[in-house]
């Protein structure tokens, strides 16, 4: 019997997969992250990331390379905070 992909979460992850996972991004995101090519576990993992979870799920396993791309491409916006002077 043959392993589907689907069923291992290494498909290619589409527009709707990325949406129902990160919510709803705009195109200057979406896209760069659909150029990676990312499977929908590399979109879950980001994440998982993200939200902070990475502690619950595993913290000892490193970022996938794919997944800390996405990100990257989520958080290159964000301002850090300015240092507070003393």
């Amino acid at each position: 019997m043959q392993k589907t992909a689907t069923a291992s979460g290494h498909r290619p992850a589409t527009h709707d997969d990325v949406r129902s996972i990160l919510g709803d991004l705009d195109e200057t995101k979406m896209l760069p992250i659909l150029a990676l090519r990312p499977t929908v576990a590399d979109v879950e993992e980001a994440s998982i990331w993200l939200g902070g979870d990475a502690d619950v799920f595993g913290a000892a396993e490193p970022l996938g390379a794919t997944a800390s791309q996405i990100v990257t491409i989520l958080t290159a916006d964000e301002e850090e905070e300015p240092p507070r002077a003393g």
